[in-house]
């Protein structure tokens, strides 16, 4: 006769289910399961989604020098929240190809309409010129200035007291308006390449005047 105490029981099935080694493979199915799942939501909150409602926003793809004539690889567009879209943004890189950046733009900033001037063809620069913009601190010399006018471009020398002819017998493309009551007026010149970029270098440091011949 056999004694029960000495026979072991069999256990349930949902005991061996529990402790058995297919609970455990069940265990890490659903963890690994989880981690799936968690890394997939991750995934999808940081991927823009297809409803993106960004507005298109014409942007500097890389720095770009005041004066410069605006290429197709200078410019990129990027979706903007409406909210913070500058008034003028532009959204079509044609409406910026080809004309005059007024104003030295970093990667990534946008172009707005204010920013830019015509082609330096079309403002009547000759073959071979830049488009150079001097900011005026007096705006009543900028009052009589005309496109076609005769300019020389000066700043102070470095004695202090003597002017330093910058480049002689730039031609005026352009006088633009004010871009706020306190800023000085923008004025487009024409100048040889070597001499456009002494100017376009000296007005990041220095106060830039002109002469009228």
């Amino acid at each position: 006769m056999t004694d029960s105490r000495l026979t072991p029981r069999p256990l349930s099935r949902l005991g061996a289910l529990v402790v058995g080694p297919g609970w455990r493979r069940i265990a890490l199915l659903r963890r690994a399961a989880a981690g799936a799942l968690a890394a997939l939501a991750l995934l999808l909150a940081l991927a823009p989604g297809s409803d993106d409602t960004g507005v298109p926003v014409l942007v500097a793809a890389a720095d770009v020098a005041a004066g410069a004539t605006l290429r197709p690889t200078d410019l990129v567009v990027r979706p903007w929240p409406a909210e913070l879209v500058p008034g003028g943004a532009l959204p079509d890189p044609a409406a910026a190809q080809g004309r005059v950046l007024v104003g030295a733009a970093r990667a990534g900033e946008p172009i707005t309409d204010t920013r830019l001037a015509g082609p330096s063809a079309a403002l009547g620069a000759p073959a071979g010129a830049a488009a150079v913009p001097v900011r005026l601190a007096d705006s009543g010399a900028a009052e009589l200035l005309l496109p076609g006018s005769t300019v020389d471009v000066v700043t102070v020398g470095g004695e202090g007291d003597e002017p330093l002819v910058l480049a002689a017998g730039a031609s005026v493309l352009a006088v633009l308006p004010p871009d706020s009551p306190s800023s000085g007026r923008l004025v487009l010149v024409a100048l040889p390449s070597g001499e456009a970029a002494r100017v376009a270098a000296a007005s990041l440091t220095e106060q830039v005047a002109i002469t009228l011949r």
